[in-house]
């Protein structure tokens, strides 16, 4: 299949798949870089849906997201996901922070919880004291003496302890702006932040095989 240039689009970002190379772009800096670019693009940002869809040169393929098991109100994106292995725990970790689980290519289920800038700012509601960032470097193998890394082991640990219950024996993957820093926190984690775009690459060469065949 030939090179296809790949958008997929958040509530704050673009993130785009351009010859091998994903760019994080804010929304109106890649609509302006590639509207008159033949595009294939998923998107959970409604608020964009009036403007996007007068891109000429753009296709929405979110009809192509198919994964048995899911819901009507499941993301496009997490589809996709989930779309990228036929197994495996896989966890989105961005402004939200989401979980689900495939085995043998059938959704079985998952959750969402609220993304590590998002715990910050409820502490930071709580209280002025409470107002602070996460500590990178924390160990989960002994108990905060600072509110810095009180904070920190509370919202990495409570995340860990989650994705630890329903791991089982799964193959565990992580992808998104806070992945990276997540996937450490787990022994034979993988991160990948092309998953999305491997699930939207199975989903358009499926269609195109159907499409052939009939």
């Amino acid at each position: 299949m030939q090179h296809k240039l790949l958008a997929d689009i958040g509530n704050t970002h673009m993130h785009i798949l351009d010859e091998g190379k994903i760019l994080h772009l804010k929304h109106q800096e890649a609509i302006d870089r590639y509207q008159d670019r033949e595009l294939c693009y998923i998107s959970v940002s409604h608020r964009l849906d009036s403007k996007i869809t007068q891109i000429k040169r753009w296709k929405d393929i979110a009809a192509n997201i198919v994964l048995e098991g899911t819901y009507a109100t499941m993301g496009v994106d997490r589809k996709a996901l989930c779309l990228s292995r036929r197994d495996g725990l896989f966890v989105d970790a961005g402004s939200a922070i989401t979980v689900d689980i495939v085995k043998d290519g059938i959704y079985w289920g998952g959750f969402i919880l609220p993304g590590i800038n998002a715990y910050l700012e409820s502490y930071r509601r709580i209280s002025p004291v409470l107002d602070t960032s996460i500590n990178h470097t924390i160990a989960l193998d002994k108990l905060p003496l600072t509110t810095k890394d009180g904070i920190s082991y509370g919202i990495i640990a409570s995340i860990k302890a989650l994705i630890d219950q329903h791991r089982d024996d799964q193959p565990l993957y992580f992808t998104g702006g806070d992945g990276a820093f997540l996937s450490r926190f787990f022994e034979d984690a993988i991160y990948d932040e092309s998953l999305v775009f491997q699930g939207m690459m199975q989903a358009l060469n499926a269609s195109e095989k159907l499409e052939i065949k009939n």
